[in-house]
């Protein structure tokens, strides 16, 4: 069975980038070694993978992978630091990004 991966990477200057893949490790050395030339991270190597999660339907990857896109700076950090008690609080509040 296949499977899909969402994934953040922590750029050279601090910014997160949030991607989807079936190769997770594949798409990580892309991003990594430039590979990718349109690409946000292109400038801002080196990277580093901070999160991911596995999943088997595609359909469930794109609909994580666009919400977690559309969460503030501090959403992500707690996703990314496994605070998952406190994301339903970040989403009602707008904390500063």
């Amino acid at each position: 069975m296949k499977r899909y991966y969402i994934y953040i990477l922590r750029c050279r200057d601090g910014n997160y980038y949030t991607g989807i893949t079936n190769d997770l490790s594949r798409r990580f050395w892309d991003h990594q070694n430039g590979l990718i030339k349109e690409c946000y991270t292109q400038g801002r190597r080196p990277v580093e993978l901070v999160f991911s999660e596995t999943f088997r339907n595609i359909n469930d990857a794109i609909e994580a992978e666009k919400k977690i896109k559309g969460w503030n700076r501090k959403k992500k950090e707690a996703l990314i630091e496994g605070r998952f008690d406190d994301l339903p609080l970040l989403s009602r509040s707008k904390p500063e990004d």
